[in-house]
């Protein structure tokens, strides 16, 4: 910042410094002082008439005042550039002070801006007092311009305009402009994303009636890998599907949408060949998906008529069956995950279901939830929690279950929840 107004003591130097910065990192201010008569009238003065923004204002422990005001953030050079006045808190000095001697002279500000004749023409109609109207330097004809304009207490600042900075500047709004417009673009497609997968979650149950039963999904991200399905295998059998795809995000939801299609289409041979339904999906998975993609997926026919659950749990985490008694079985693995080899086989379990029994299926990001202390939600506070909102109806149940594993963790949610639940009525 230069402190004289003439051509050579503004220009000069300034040109110097600032082709310097800008080719390198830039320390920013945080503020600078202002020495006032009256912090209310100058705050007029700085937002009313020259549209600064008051980023701070508030009362001092002492009882005074604490008033920031810098240009707006639009019309001035980004501090990444190198250049520009972050911040100027405007003070009263103690009378007879030196800083109050400084009152009504040069301050030694210098503002750039890109267009200073406009800004001239601009601050002038609103009454602001230009000393030196806009003119440029004898040895930077046509690169530069400069102005002084005073404020309410004849403080005097310099206003600077300096193409180099004005195209550096034009670069870094195109730049920021591109981010942006990808930001936005990103956040439209994302919220498409979400659209079309909510519609790919089951949109109807079909009827059974010796069985309740309900699923939930809470993606950690706009979309996510988890997957539930209800499938209708006719003669009144009923397919509880639970799948977690290994990745996140996107790459996740689209391979999530990849087996939910392998699975809805190939449903019609479940009822009666459920190893060969479940080969096929593992067959399609494994062909149209890349290298390394796999998902873990456990399946379940249940049957209306017998009370007969059948499954298949491909390398996922044991589903909980709760029976009646209190007493606990855990429907564990009986075959690897789907879509990662092109040979597999799958084996199939029986259970047969009593009135009052239950079932719980999820996903890790329930039991691998996990707090401050690296402890995770595990399968005991799992069921702690399905036991504990018991009577609730399972909708119900598994928003509670899926609140108390999200909220027994302090950070991010971290991956995808997904529950169901049914019951034997």
């Amino acid at each position: 910042m230069e402190s004289s107004a003439h051509p050579g003591g503004v220009l000069g130097p300034y040109a110097a410094a600032l082709r310097a910065a800008l080719s390198q990192p830039f320390l920013r201010l945080n503020f600078v002082t202002l020495w006032v008569r009256d912090q209310e009238r100058s705050r007029q003065f700085f937002v009313e008439k020259l549209c600064f923004e008051p980023i701070v204002d508030e009362q001092t422990l002492e009882g005074g005042r604490w008033i920031v005001v810098a240009p707006p953030a639009a019309g001035w050079l980004p501090a990444t550039a190198g250049a520009g006045l972050p911040g100027m808190a405007l003070a009263v000095p103690p009378e007879g002070s030196a800083e109050h001697q400084r009152i009504g002279h040069s301050t030694g500000f210098s503002f750039l801006t890109e267009d200073v004749r406009s800004v001239f023409e601009e601050w002038s109609r609103r009454g602001v007092r230009f000393p030196l109207p806009p003119m440029e330097p004898s040895w930077g004809t046509g690169q530069a311009r400069y102005a002084v304009f005073e404020d309410v207490d004849g403080n005097s600042f310099s206003l600077i305009e300096f193409d180099e900075a004005t195209r550096r500047l034009e670069a870094e709004r195109r730049a920021q402009a591109a981010r942006l417009e990808a930001e936005r673009q990103s956040a439209h497609d994302l919220a498409i994303a979400k659209q079309v997968q909510t519609r790919l979650f089951p949109q109807r149950q079909p009827p059974i009636r010796t069985l309740a039963y309900a699923g939930i999904c809470r993606p950690a991200r706009t979309v996510g890998g988890d997957y539930y399905d209800f499938l209708d295998l006719g003669n009144r059998r009923l397919g509880l599907v639970l799948a977690d795809i290994a990745g996140k995000g996107i790459g996740a939801a689209l391979l999530m949408a990849n087996l939910q299609a392998a699975l809805r289409s190939q449903c019609a041979t479940a009822g009666e060949q459920p190893e060969r339904f479940l080969r096929s999906v593992n067959h399609l998975l494994y062909e149209n998906t890349a290298e390394g993609d796999y998902a873990t997926l456990f399946f379940a026919e249940y049957d209306d008529d017998t009370r007969k659950l059948r499954y298949s749990n491909c390398g996922h985490p044991p589903a909980l069956l709760l029976r009646g008694d209190r007493n606990l079985e855990r429907l564990g693995a009986t075959c690897t995950v789907v879509g990662l080899f092109e040979k597999w086989d799958c084996a199939m379990e029986e259970r047969t279901l009593a009135p009052g029994d239950a079932v719980l299926l999820y996903t890790d990001g329930v039991t691998e939830a996990s707090n401050g202390e690296g402890e995770e939600f595990g399968e005991d506070r799992l069921l702690e929690a399905a036991r504990q909102h018991r009577e609730l109806s399972l909708p119900e149940l598994l928003a509670a279950v899926a609140d108390q594993a999200r909220k027994f963790s302090p950070h991010e949610q971290a991956d995808d929840i997904t529950l169901i639940a049914a019951r034997c009525t």
